[in-house]
C-alpha cells in the first residue's frame, strides 16, 4: 500500500488559507463598486505590473494563451508567416502561433531548456517574422544574442514568460526584453489569479493600444469597432487578488530561491543526477526546479511510494504531438529537447514548503541512488 503523500507537488490552499481575510475583502470591493469589466482593479493591476517588469505598458487579458495570441496578432503576425520558438514548452505556446495565423518553426534548446541562439539563424526564412523564446522554468533565455539576430533581421522578439514573473537578466526584467512580454497567471504560476489570468507587456505605446483594442472585441469605444476580435479581457475580480498577492510575490520568491539552494546543497555529489544552475548574470524565480535523472521514471514511482509528488514538464516535446504532424518533424529532429523529456523530474518547490518536507525529498532521492 503507498505511503499517504506528505509532500505534495503544490498545495494551492496552504498559500490562500493565510491570505484569505485579504482576498476575501479584494472580492467585497468590487462586488460593492459593481465595476466588473475593466474596472478600477484592473487598471490597478496593469500599473502595478509595469513596475513590477520596469516597462511602460501593461495590458491584463484573459490568461497566457491569449496574451501571446493578441501580441501576435498586435504585430499583424499571420497567415504565411513563420515564428521560431522552442520544442520543449508547454503546447500554448505553440497552439497560440497556429492560433493566430502562423506557422511555428522550431530549434532545439540548450542545457538550460532555454533556446539556443546558435541554432536559430540556419531555421530563418524569408517568410519569418518573430523570435519567440519561452523563459522555462522561470530561468530567462539568453537574450542578448536573441536580440541581436533579431535586429539583424529585422525581426520581432516575443518573450512567453508565462513561468518567468520577475525574473531578471543582467539586471532587467523579462518582459522588459523583446518587443513583447507574455504572462500566464494560471493558478500554478508563481504569481497567480484564482482562476485564469494573463499579462502582455511592452515599452511601445501603438502596441499596447492595439492589444488593448484586441482583447475587448475589437472595441476603441463602447460604438466604435475598429477590429474584428474576441474578448480576452481580464475579469476585474481576479485583478483585485492579484493585487493583493502581488505584496508577497517577493517573499514567495525568494522563498523559491532559498528551495532550490537547499536542493542544490543536499542534493550534491549524485552523479545520477544534473541539478539546475544559475548564470551569474540571472535571478531565476524557479517556476520550477527540475532535475535530469538516470531512471527517470523509476525514481519518480519511488518518490511516490515514499509519500513525495513529482512532476514531468513536459514528457512528450511539443514536435511529436499528434496536432504537430503537419508541420513534418519527427522523433529526432530536436535530440537535446527529446533526451531531456526522457530525464526530467521536477521537485516540489512552492514557498510554504517546511524545512521537513524539503529534507524528505532530498533523502528520498539520496536513498534511490545509494547515497544515503
Amino acid at each position: 500500500m503507498a505511503t499517504a503523500i506528505q509532500v505534495p507537488y503544490v498545495n494551492l490552499a496552504q498559500q490562500h488559507q493565510p491570505l484569505k481575510a485579504e482576498l476575501l475583502a479584494a472580492v467585497e470591493s468590487v462586488l460593492d463598486s459593481g465595476q466588473f469589466i475593466l474596472g478600477p482593479a484592473v487598471s490597478e493591476f496593469e500599473k502595478r505590473f509595469t513596475e513590477l517588469c520596469g516597462v511602460g505598458f501593461a495590458v491584463g487579458v484573459s490568461n497566457g494563451t491569449d496574451a501571446l495570441i493578441l501580441a501576435l496578432r498586435a504585430l499583424n503576425i499571420g497567415p504565411g508567416d513563420e515564428v521560431v520558438t522552442v520544442p520543449n514548452s508547454f503546447v500554448a505556446t505553440a497552439s497560440a502561433i497556429v492560433m493566430a495565423g502562423a506557422k511555428p518553426v522550431f530549434v532545439d534548446v540548450g542545457d538550460d531548456y532555454n533556446m539556443d541562439p546558435s541554432r536559430i539563424e540556419r531555421v530563418l526564412t524569408p517568410r519569418t517574422r518573430a523570435l519567440l523564446p519561452v523563459h522555462l522554468t522561470g530561468r530567462s533565455a539568453d537574450m542578448d544574442p536573441i536580440l541581436q539576430i533579431a535586429a539583424a533581421h529585422q525581426l520581432h522578439v516575443i518573450e512567453d514568460a508565462a513561468q518567468a514573473v520577475s525574473a531578471e537578466y543582467r539586471g532587467r526584467r523579462v518582459g522588459s526584453l523583446g518587443t513583447a512580454g507574455c504572462f500566464s497567471l494560471h493558478p500554478l504560476k508563481t504569481l497567480s489569479a484564482c482562476g485564469d489570468g494573463g499579462v502582455v507587456t511592452t515599452n511601445n505605446a501603438d502596441l499596447a493600444q492595439r492589444i488593448s483594442v484586441l482583447r475587448n472585441i475589437g472595441l476603441r469605444t463602447r460604438d466604435d469597432c475598429v477590429a474584428w476580435s474576441g474578448n480576452a479581457r481580464l475579469d476585474s475580480l481576479q485583478a483585485a487578488m492579484l493585487l493583493v498577492k502581488l505584496k508577497y510575490l517577493q517573499k514567495w520568491t525568494d522563498a523559491r530561491r532559498a528551495h532550490a539552494a537547499s536542493y542544490r546543497q543536499a542534493l550534491a555529489g549524485i552523479p545520477d543526477i544534473s541539478l539546475p544552475s544559475e548564470r551569474t548574470d540571472e535571478r531565476a524565480v524557479y517556476h520550477t526546479f527540475v532535475i535530469q535523472a538516470d531512471r527517470r521514471d523509476q525514481l519518480k514511482a519511488f518518490m511516490r511510494e515514499q509519500g513525495i509528488e513529482t512532476s514531468i514538464h513536459y514528457p512528450i516535446p511539443i514536435h511529436l504531438h499528434r496536432a504537430a504532424a503537419e508541420l513534418g518533424y519527427g522523433p529526432g529532429s530536436f535530440p537535446v529537447a527529446e533526451l531531456q523529456a526522457q530525464r526530467i523530474l521536477s521537485l516540489p518547490i512552492y514557498p510554504e514548503l517546511t524545512t521537513e518536507q524539503l529534507r524528505r525529498v532530498a533523502v528520498a532521492i539520496r536513498a534511490f541512488y545509494g547515497r544515503v
